[in-house]
């Protein structure tokens, strides 16, 4: 049995032939084994999801999890981890899933700080509804909501939570399984809000793998400087605006800021407080 094995369920995945997801899942299993390797315990990570085809990773994954509603990933991990900051949390969500309903609890997660990882799975397309516009699609994009073609600009996922205050802020491909595995293991080290957006090829309704494969290219320490918040910014908008430009992938941006956990509980823990200690640190907050 491979290390990646003891993770496995026993649900049956029932994803497309070719789904980018394949991808994500692989890269989580192996990141998670390797932080296994170096101290993390599995039992204290949970992993939670939203709405859409993305969200069945969460019962292809042999560690805690938790189902949550459309785009509200956020503030349910959000719980999570203020109830037990020893907890590691990672949230999955769709482009249309985080970008759409629940931009709003994405902004406010990235400006708060919080301790939590944020893992999405951008397909461009609302694959489980069989092929709508979302969010991310590109202008032009033909569907089944837009048979004549989107007339809309698409979100830029990188730009938007640079802008919200992100401290990590990463693009993967679900192709390049090996550079995304490292991705999610150095957002889940980095204390803080860290973000992680994965071009993630729906096969059936938006078959991107032969754009992905030409056009991404790595962000190094030799071409890149995660620590300017300016050049990360520049590389941001290289990609979706500037369609001709290749797309880069990797850390755009980390920096060291106070916790949202570290300001409001000050080292407590609130599942191993009573009551009477818990009311008086939320008058004091409220």
């Amino acid at each position: 049995m491979t290390q990646h094995k003891k993770l496995d369920t026993y649900a049956k995945n029932t994803w497309c032939p070719g789904c980018g997801n394949f991808g994500i899942l692989s890269a989580i299993k192996k990141a998670l084994v390797e932080l296994e390797k170096e101290g993390l315990a599995l039992h204290k990570v949970v992993i939670a999801s939203g709405i859409g085809c993305h969200a069945k990773i969460v019962d292809y994954v042999k560690v805690n999890s938790f189902y949550s509603i459309h785009g509200r990933v956020p503030p349910a991990i959000t719980g999570i981890k203020l109830a037990n900051p020893e907890l590691t949390v990672i949230g999955h969500a769709g482009d249309g899933d985080a970008y759409g309903e629940g931009i709003a609890h994405l902004i406010f997660a990235a400006k708060r700080n919080i301790n939590i990882n944020m893992i999405i799975h951008n397909n461009r397309v609302y694959g489980l509804t069989t092929g709508q516009f979302t969010p991310t699609s590109p202008t032009g994009f033909k569907g089944r909501s837009t048979p004549k073609g989107s007339p809309e600009e698409p979100v830029n996922p990188i730009e938007l939570m640079l802008s919200a205050g992100a401290t990590f802020v990463a693009r993967g491909y679900s192709a390049r399984i090996g550079h995304l595995a490292k991705l999610i293991k150095d957002a889940v080290n980095h204390d803080g809000f860290s973000f992680i957006d994965v071009l993630q090829p729906c096969h059936t309704f938006f078959n991107t793998y032969d754009l992905y494969n030409e056009k991404t290219y790595e962000l190094t320490k030799e071409n890149h400087d995660p620590g300017s918040y300016d050049e990360a910014m520049k590389r941001a908008r290289e990609w979706p605006y500037e369609t001709d430009k290749k797309i880069p992938i990797g850390i755009f941006y980390k920096t060291k800021k106070p916790t949202y956990e570290d300001r409001l509980l000050k080292g407590r823990i609130p599942v191993k407080m009573t009551p009477n200690d818990v009311e008086p640190m939320l008058e004091k907050h409220l």
